[in-house]
This record gives structure tokens, C-alpha cells and sequence, in this order.
């Protein structure tokens, strides 16, 4: 443990009824080692990530602060809400097939990142999750490799894609 006193939380959203959960570890603190997103959920919500359509209806479990200035479409997906202008995602129904749902996460990474950055911990789906994240370090070195360093044209799909997973492209 962490210290930090257990929050119970329960999720009412159109995806979750009564799905309930800990917070065991102090807020955006004692990551897994492996683990080190350069963007924050609050940041990538501001910088437009998902079209604008990831966390509409999700507002009470997370801080209000998060979405204060966060780029979201209320009733449609709208990708010129993203940092980079473009859709970079893949439908929910494709993640599903490819078995990278887990029931406690139905929105898929970026809501488990929001839960780990909140303080819940699930040591199996942390390490899978972490795995996944860490998988995308390619898309990293192909930038390096293929783009001036800070030419933000390039590779704009790819640059947004790592934008989701909490990867700071605009630094490459």
C-alpha cells in the first residue's frame, strides 16, 4: 500500500452501471517503474485526443479540472478536435475483436489509464496495459526515423495515435 487512505468508487455511465472500484494509490503517484506517460489524462484531454467523444459521460469519476479545458464534442465525433487535425483511432467494435477489452475497462487503455492515474490498481491488467503502452515506443523510433526532429507534418497519424497513449509527440 501506498499510505493513502482506500476511496471506494462506483461508476454510473452509459457503459458501467454500478461497477465499483478502489483507489488505493495517491493520485498521478507510485506507478509501476516501466510506466512513465508523458502526458497526464487532464493534458491529453486538452489536447484533443479520440475526436473529442472518449470521456463525455464520465465526468463525475474524474476531477472537474480535467475537462475544464478538455476538447470534447458533445454529440459527435469530431477529429478536428485532435491535436493533430486527424482520426487516429480504430472503433471499439475492433478492439473487442482483437481481445484488448477488459471488462472493468469497456472504453479500453485510456479509461484503465485514467483509473491507474486515479490510484486504482489491478496488478494483472496494470502489467498487461503497461505492456501494450510500452508496445508503442515503436511508433516513437519510426518518427525519429523518418521525420526532422520537431516537424510536426509529419507523420501526423502516427504523431496522434501516441498522443492517445499518452506519449508526447510534439516532442519528437
Amino acid at each position: 500500500m501506498t499510505g493513502r487512505r482506500r476511496q471506494a468508487v462506483i461508476v454510473y455511465d452509459r457503459m458501467q452501471r454500478g461497477y465499483q472500484y478502489e483507489r488505493i494509490a495517491s493520485l498521478g503517484r507510485n506507478f509501476h517503474p516501466e510506466f512513465r506517460p508523458e502526458l497526464t489524462p487532464k493534458e491529453m484531454l486538452e489536447l484533443g485526443v479520440f475526436c473529442g467523444k472518449y470521456m463525455t459521460d464520465t465526468r463525475k469519476e474524474f476531477p472537474a479540472q480535467w475537462f475544464t479545458r478538455a476538447k470534447l464534442s458533445p454529440n459527435s465525433r469530431d477529429c478536428s478536435l485532435n491535436y493533430f487535425g486527424v482520426d487516429a483511432s480504430q472503433p471499439l467494435s475492433v478492439w473487442r475483436e482483437k481481445g484488448w477489452i477488459h471488462p472493468d475497462d469497456p472504453r479500453g487503455w485510456f479509461q484503465w489509464y485514467c483509473r491507474y492515474y486515479m490510484g486504482r490498481r489491478m496488478p494483472e491488467e496494470d502489467a498487461r496495459q503497461i505492456r501494450r503502452w510500452n508496445a508503442m515506443r515503436r511508433h516513437v523510433a519510426q518518427i525519429k526515423r523518418h521525420c526532422e526532429h520537431g516537424d510536426q507534418t509529419c507523420r501526423r497519424r502516427q504523431r496522434q495515435a501516441l498522443l492517445h497513449w499518452a506519449y508526447d509527440s510534439r516532442k519528437i
